[in-house]
């Protein structure tokens, strides 16, 4: 398998269903001969034309209600907005429109359509372009959200994504962009609602997600240094959210910690606690839960104060010793 960047694994993704089906079409600002704010759509318009590339106005709003018509009407778009951020202003088309017509129509009607939005802070880009919290997307019913945290995984859950006849938020980290790992080079998809044991280990099991995935297997390379033995599990989709790998896990090791990007407070941390302890591996765990996640404050522009704002890989140290005493 080559190494590729994960931006290389999802644009080669995208181009790979393009491809495969005509249905398919990109939309988003810039995302045609600039090739999007981080790159991931470069050179794709070139290939494709304006018909199936197409830069849109800025309007949040409008451009999730066209994907919403396109999918009902047989499309399967795939909707790039610009940072995460801006979701907000696409809440009504994505929420009340999207994630419902597939029910309120008694299933006549199909919305197959993605939102792919880069998030996260790291970037000096301040309280307004650095939020993440795609737990918000999965307490609507009818949505489903994928987080990728590798370019394997991204580039097998987009397809995934675009297949899936129901809406799908794709949420990835600005930082992922340029994380290199093995990528097939023949064509494969990951299924939705399935996760991945990054690391197995027998002492306590950590369940991360997106970026902090990086960090949680960072932080396990250094507790091995001192004997800890740490599992790693990457849910990789929030919704479906695989609990039964989770609560294999934590029946095997005894201790949990569940570590977020977003600000702790009620983040899907909660969700995935919650299923824990509800679970037959409530009866196996030598210590409680613990979560470990982003301040409750607006992401600060000075880098100091950003960095201090999330989980870095000595916070996830720190939690898992604090866990085992």
């Amino acid at each position: 398998m080559a190494e590729k960047l994960y931006i290389e694994a999802l644009r080669e993704g995208l181009r790979e269903e393009l491809l495969r089906d005509e249905k398919v079409f990109l939309l988003g600002e810039d995302i045609g001969i600039y090739g999007g704010a981080f790159g991931v759509t470069k050179g794709l318009v070139q290939e494709f034309g304006e018909e199936k590339i197409i830069d849109t106005p800025i309007s949040e709003q409008a451009i999730t209600g066209i994907a919403v018509g396109a999918a009902m009407a047989g499309m399967r778009p795939v909707v790039e907005i610009m940072f995460f951020d801006f979701l907000t202003l696409a809440m009504d088309q994505f929420i009340n429109q999207g994630a419902k017509i597939r029910y309120m129509f008694g299933g006549k009607a199909k919305v197959p359509m993605v939102v792919r939005a880069p998030m996260g802070c790291g970037t000096g880009a301040a309280a307004q372009h650095s939020q993440s919290f795609p737990g918000v997307f999965a307490h609507f019913p009818g949505l489903k959200v994928v987080m990728p945290s590798t370019p394997y995984d991204v580039k097998g859950l987009i397809k995934a994504a675009i297949r899936d006849d129901n809406p799908v938020l794709f949420a990835e980290h600005k930082l992922l962009y340029r994380v290199k790992g093995e990528v097939p080079d023949e064509e494969y998809v990951l299924p939705l609602g399935k996760a991945d044991i990054k690391r197995k280990g027998k002492d306590v099991t950590v369940v991360a997600g997106s970026i902090m995935v990086i960090r949680a297997l960072e932080a396990a390379k250094e507790l091995e240094k001192e004997g800890i033995d740490v599992e790693v599990i990457d849910p990789r989709t929030l919704k479906p959210l695989d609990m039964k790998t989770i609560i294999d896990s934590v029946k095997k090791t005894g201790r949990v910690l569940i570590v977020e990007d977003d600000p702790v407070s009620f983040g899907w941390g909660a969700e995935v606690a919650a299923g824990i302890a509800g679970s037959e591996a409530f009866d196996y765990l030598d210590a409680p839960v613990k979560r470990l996640g982003g301040l409750d404050i607006p992401i600060p522009y000075n880098p100091n104060l950003e960095r201090h704002a999330v989980p870095q890989v000595e916070d996830i140290v720190k939690a898992v010793k604090d866990l085992l005493r």
